[in-house]
């Protein structure tokens, strides 16, 4: 394995990290508002945040490519208060990774608070227990196997991103080339050798998440029936 293939498969694993951590933060309370929530909102919050299973990943590049362009409003504040470039860069690979992996996150979560049966919330809330400690001391210890779902995930999920990445990062060696990009890369200058090198890692570590999330969820299940 030559120096650039381990510099770019640890970026994609940084990448994915970054981006899993930032969207359980994020998720956590977004998918408690879906989930509990009565917002007429509610349908078109849950509509936006479907839309990367859906939309094509390069439109939703092209858009955070113009949007974040220092020509652009956005782009330029950015750029000119806080000296901050998400075009071309790695931030701005952890910008769309984060918004195009986060159905991936938001959906196991939601599902999980929703699965929770009413009457713990309802208890706590009888005896004055707050929103903020009955979130934090009951309903998130007993959604564990939901929070790993969508944590497993995400990760997998950004690890094996392309059109977002590629059209908002471009394909800079050491700060924007993810592993997807490099087997494109690799192929075009018809190095199949290095590209299946790519290749066999992300579809291994691809199974290999996929299965824990099964495995795990089998062992949770079967431990609430026993």
């Amino acid at each position: 394995m030559n120096p650039d293939f381990i510099q770019t498969m640890t970026l994609t694993f940084q990448v994915a990290l970054i981006t899993t951590i930032i969207l359980l933060v994020l998720g956590i309370p977004l998918a408690y508002w879906l989930a509990y929530t009565r917002s007429r909102a509610k349908s078109v919050v849950e509509t936006l945040v479907s839309m990367p299973l859906v939309l094509p990943p390069t439109v939703l590049g092209f858009y955070l490519l113009v949007f974040f362009s220092p020509v652009n409003p956005v782009g330029g504040f950015l750029d000119t208060w806080f000296n901050l470039r998400l075009v071309f860069s790695f931030e701005g690979v952890i910008v769309g990774s984060v918004l195009f992996s986060l159905p991936f996150m938001i959906h196991p979560l939601q599902s999980a608070f929703t699965a929770i049966p009413a009457n713990l919330r309802e208890a706590a809330a009888t005896l004055g227990i707050s929103r903020n400690r009955t979130l934090f001391t009951i309903l998130l210890p007993n959604m564990k196997p939901g929070i790993l779902a969508g944590c497993i995930l995400s990760f997998a999920h950004t690890v094996g991103e392309f059109g977002v990445v590629l059209m908002v990062g471009g394909n800079i060696p050491g700060e924007t080339r993810m592993a997807s990009i490099a087997i494109y890369d690799r192929v075009e200058a018809l190095d199949y050798a290095t590209a299946h090198q790519y290749a066999f890692v992300l579809f291994a570590i691809t199974f290999a998440i996929l299965l824990i999330v099964y495995v795990v969820n089998r062992r949770f299940a079967r431990m609430e029936l026993s």
